[in-house]
């Protein structure tokens, strides 16, 4: 991966926002409606195009594809893998529980939006398995096409891909006998994916918020050694899946849920992290920006990275129209290259995908890309103090 050599360089997290048509399109085939395939397929690609323009248009040096031709960060393996059917509701919250007029309040807001939910994810029925591998190079090799096509490109690309781990927690498992069976056969699937994205050029970023967020979903009940039990099964299968890749072509994402809420049943990255940095990977995208998590920060003082590993701090926070001012990204960064203590190894990022799951983003798409030029400018207010 690029270190921040000359300048700092910006990165987002992954999803962008989707055109009103393509959401409208992924909502009525999520709920069962038919949908034209090859319209659906045109308008993503379409799409894809467009978020290209925009992110070089903003000053992004680290792009992606904006996860366009895909309903969601993980929703989409159920296309491409066999052994998912039906649905199921998610557990709550365990914040969201606490605070019922906020909960209905939330309600009252989902309203009747057009939108994808990520809480009503399929079951596993059967054996999980690619479908055809060429389908797991399909959005690798379409956006390889497309950088090939113009002249100006990104510093480097990456491509997102789920962890095991989410689409375990998310999916429920009524097949296999073990978590641990489950898991093996999510991360040999997967594999697949990983595997494509890096053979054709990309950079691989892991996305990865089950390693927190379920500590209050999932395992809202349970205690912290339970959940660190889980967190320690999912880095063993991620580690296996990462075999063949080399460690400095993949990095992670961990997050504790990219939703508006209280967020007070958090577990502490301190917690977490000396299980999560076991993993095989040459960086961490983490959340610094939102009211919750921005004093996280001291723990790569406390813990620090590997020599060889980078992190992209979360410096935007994907869930309020507020646009930062460019100083404060600036000051995000300057704090995050102290406890990092080398700013070459920094990259600016955002919190967490501006579009986790078609239609979901709070933010209008006008002020997304606001929110990416302020980052863009933001880091090079820091460059200038930080890198001579």
């Amino acid at each position: 991966m690029q270190h921040s050599r000359e300048r700092i360089l910006t990165t987002h997290t992954g999803s962008l926002p989707r055109p009103a048509a393509l959401v409208q399109m992924y909502a009525q085939r999520a709920n069962g409606q038919s949908v034209d395939e090859a319209l659906l397929e045109r308008a993503g690609h379409q799409a894809m195009q467009a978020s290209v323009e925009n992110q070089m248009a903003n000053g992004i040096d680290v792009g992606n594809n904006g996860e366009q031709q895909r309903e969601g960060f993980f929703l989409y393996v159920q296309r491409r893998m066999s052994g998912f059917s039906g649905s199921w509701k998610r557990w709550s919250r365990g914040d969201v529980e606490r605070y019922p007029e906020f909960k209905q309040m939330m309600a009252n807001q989902a309203g009747d939006k057009v939108a994808v939910s990520n809480f009503l994810p399929p079951r596993v029925t059967g054996e999980v398995k690619y479908l055809d591998p060429m389908l797991a190079a399909s959005e690798a090799v379409d956006f390889k096409a497309e950088l090939a096509g113009r002249s100006k490109t990104f510093t480097e690309a990456f491509l997102t891909a789920p962890s095991p781990g989410i689409i375990a927690s998310a999916c429920k498992n009524e097949h296999y006998d073990t978590e641990e069976a489950y898991l093996a056969a999510l991360a040999e699937a997967l594999r697949l994916e990983y595997e494509a994205i890096i053979n054709n050029g990309f950079v691989l970023q892991i996305d990865c918020p089950d390693l927190a967020l379920e500590r209050h979903v999932s395992y809202h009940d349970e205690s912290d050694a339970k959940f660190i039990g889980f967190i320690e099964r999912v880095v063993t299968a991620l580690n296996v899946a990462l075999r063949n890749i080399p460690r400095d072509r993949v990095r992670m994402h961990v997050c504790w849920g990219n939703y508006e809420g209280p967020h007070d049943c958090d577990v502490p990255l301190q917690k977490i992290w000396p299980t999560i940095s076991q993993t095989n990977v040459g960086g961490f995208v983490l959340p610094f920006a939102n009211a919750r998590h921005a004093h996280e920060m001291t723990v790569l003082r406390k813990h620090p990275l590997k020599e060889d590993q980078i992190i992209v701090a979360g410096v935007i926070d994907v869930l309020t129209n507020f646009v930062e001012h460019p100083e404060v990204v600036a000051d995000r960064l300057e704090r995050c290259a102290a406890e990092v203590g080398d700013p070459t190894r920094v990259l600016a990022g955002t919190d967490c995908g501006f579009d986790t799951s078609a239609g979901m983003g709070r933010v209008a798409t006008d002020v997304v890309w606001a929110k990416l030029r302020t980052l863009a400018e933001g880091a090079r207010i820091a460059s200038e103090r930080l890198i001579k």
